[in-house]
């Protein structure tokens, strides 16, 4: 393990005047490392870790049909046509597996369109949040999107984990993710809500600024969705954290499975987890935008960079963004962990000159 030397000359400074260290320490904003954040798509790496603690059980197994635990997906039919009516389809060419949730490509995700434009579009995006059998349930109704295994589609698959996890377990995912990855990790303040006295500790959210007053926009408070247990524990960007807490499950991956003396992994696990999963077939036409998997793959439950094409992490780093200006990446070539946190939403993005210029100030700390 190194420490980042201080070196004589210009330094970036990102927003919220984040500080540049190595291992063990937090890269982020000002608030306390206790601070509770919403996590949003940081959720979903903690997920497939909990899921991978099953495998290492045998519970499941990667290649197995989930239909004898999930069997609203069982028996799919596909559409014809991606873009085209929700009864125009054809049977799915075979069933869904753990590897098809981990590695996203279920056959089912995020479309984005406008209303109106794409049906099956119209369809995920329902309102409301039902409990997860009935979650799943309405899942199952819909036809995919791609046959399983054929393209990247994000999202959804990390939800369909939870629920299967839960039902792999008999009890609830938040449960299930307490036992086997917060509870051994020490991470207290990881959950699905906020309650107690802990709620005192929980940000607030902001949106852009008002464009006639330039000030901020309160977009969740304490007393917002997160202050309540939800219907449904979403895998997809559900969790509550800390820096302090995810710094420990970072930390735990990039040891190899251990944190503290705590083994949550084995080795080949987490190997497992951080290499890169997708064919060229499956990147073809995913992807958030063209050109986004040029440089990325896909693991289980987050990004992989395959190629290094700025200053910021190196090849085979590992790790994920969220929706309210949270990062978290792992570099074993630099043997670093890097996490950012701030409450701001649709900040996420990482092609903002915000996220350009904090990798290149993290990396170019580095003095060796």
């Amino acid at each position: 393990m190194r420490q980042a030397a201080a070196k004589p000359r210009r330094r970036c400074t990102p927003i919220g005047g984040a500080n540049v260290t190595r291992r063990d320490a937090v890269i982020g904003v000002r608030p306390a490392g206790d601070t509770i954040c919403r996590m949003a798509s940081m959720t979903k790496p903690v997920v497939a870790a909990c899921a991978m603690t099953l495998v290492e059980d045998c519970t499941l197994r990667l290649d197995d049909p989930v239909d004898d635990l999930l069997p609203e997906l069982a028996d799919m039919t596909v559409l014809a046509d991606p873009n085209g009516p929700l009864d125009d389809t054809v049977p799915a060419n075979r069933a869904i597996t753990l590897r098809d949730l981990l590695t996203f490509t279920l056959g089912t995700g995020m479309v984005p369109a406008e209303p109106g434009t794409v049906p099956i579009a119209d369809a995920l995006n329902t309102p409301g949040e039902p409990p997860p059998d009935e979650w799943i349930r309405r899942l199952g109704t819909l036809p995919l999107v791609h046959q399983p295994g054929e393209r990247w589609m994000y999202d959804t698959a990390a939800d369909v984990t939870g629920v299967l996890i839960a039902r792999a377990t008999g009890m609830s995912f938040g449960d299930a993710l307490r036992e086997r990855i917060c509870d051994p990790l020490g991470m207290k303040d990881t959950a699905f809500s906020v309650g107690g006295e802990s709620i005192g500790r929980l940000a607030t959210a902001y949106e852009r600024d008002n464009a006639a007053t330039g000030e901020p926009v309160v977009e969740d408070g304490p007393d917002g969705q997160w202050s309540r247990p939800p219907a449904f524990e979403g895998g997809g960007g559900g969790l509550v954290s800390t820096a302090d807490d995810y710094l420990a499950f970072a930390s735990a991956l990039l040891a190899g499975g251990t944190h503290h003396g705590e083994r949550v992994l084995s080795r080949p696990s987490v190997t497992l987890m951080t290499s890169d999963h997708l064919t060229a077939a499956q990147k073809a036409v995913s992807g958030f935008w063209p050109g986004y998997f040029d440089t990325m793959g896909w693991g289980f439950g987050m990004s992989v960079r395959t190629r290094r094409t700025h200053l910021g992490p190196s090849v085979g780093s590992y790790g994920w963004p969220g929706f309210y200006g949270t990062a978290w990446y792992n570099d074993p070539a630099e043997d670093m962990t890097t996490i950012f946190i701030m409450q701001r939403a649709h900040a996420g993005d990482q092609r903002l000159p915000t996220w350009l210029d904090f990798w290149t100030a993290v990396y170019q700390a580095i003095d060796d």
